[in-house]
């Protein structure tokens, strides 16, 4: 590995170019340098959806993580239906069945959602039942399961777990082989402790996710890495340091907000990113 090089492998969740369709992240990431695809279920078409993933197959780009439609266990703001939690285990369910085939080995990022009139035990006993019961349905189909702690401000609107301490001690409560945490940094880089957090808890890291923060002017205002406050340089060390050697998965939403990133070149918003982030890895600082 060169001095300029990433250990990692540059991922882009789909989520990222939210502009584009399906088909034209297939043709356009491999042509950016990038090795890998988040792919996000919300993009395929249902009436297509076994052609599209078909020809992901045909791309020759790895699926290193799968963001299902649905992914909170309990209802939430984003994605209220269906509102019983056993219905929304059964859709985790069928987005494993169809995705997994195209995704060996790929974790299925869930978060929790918001905890019913506020109560935060029952609310985590229920979803430690349900991550149970998912992640066992999914080691059986060749997969696993990334359960992501939300930034606070997404308490009670879209998580019940907002630190990666949190989620790492809920991951060993339900104690499945196969089901670990989604470290997004944009979610968790002011927890403090972070780094230490994560080199004590090194085999628990399913994925790792990055963009960078700015004060939130609506639900999805992240930034370019190297443009923000989050010190990319010390949690990418740190998770190496963790001996995490997945996909680096740049994930950025940037809607309801008038400098918009998805009004620009997406295409440089890729490059410049990559580039951004083996700047961050060399930086001793």
């Amino acid at each position: 590995m060169s001095p300029s090089e990433l250990p990692f492998a540059y991922a882009v969740d789909e989520f990222t170019t939210t502009p584009w369709s399906f088909e034209e992240d297939l043709h356009h990431y491999p042509r950016l340098g990038v090795e890998a695809i988040e792919l996000c279920e919300a993009k395929l078409d249902e009436r297509r959806a076994h052609e599209q993933l078909a020809a992901l197959s045909a791309s020759g780009l790895r699926v290193c993580s799968v963001q299902p439609a649905v992914r909170t266990l309990l209802a939430s703001r984003m994605m209220p239906e269906p509102a019983d939690p056993r219905h929304r285990l059964d859709r985790l369910r069928r987005t494993i069945e169809r995705i997994a085939p195209y995704a060996p080995g790929a974790p299925f990022v869930v978060n929790t959602g918001p905890a019913p009139g506020g109560d935060m035990a029952a609310a985590l006993d229920r979803i430690e039942e349900g991550l149970a019961a998912l992640t066992r349905f999914a080691a059986d189909h060749g997969v696993r399961v990334a359960l992501e702690p939300l930034h606070p401000v997404m308490l009670n609107v879209e998580t019940a777990v907002w630190t990666f301490s949190q989620a790492v001690r809920l991951v060993e409560r339900v104690d499945v082989d196969g089901l670990g945490v989604c470290a997004d940094l944009w979610n968790l880089w002011q927890e403090p402790g972070l780094a230490e957090a994560m080199r004590s808890a090194a085999d628990r890291i399913a994925l790792l996710q990055v963009s960078d923060w700015r004060t939130p002017r609506s639900h999805a205002d992240r930034r370019s890495v190297g443009t923000g406050d989050i010190p990319m340089s010390r949690l990418l060390h740190a998770a190496f340091d963790t001996g995490y050697r997945g996909p680096c998965v740049l994930e950025i939403f940037s809607q309801d907000v008038p400098d918009s990133l998805y009004d620009g070149d997406l295409a440089a918003l890729i490059t410049d990113n990559h580039a951004a982030l083996r700047r961050a890895w060399n930086d001793p600082r």
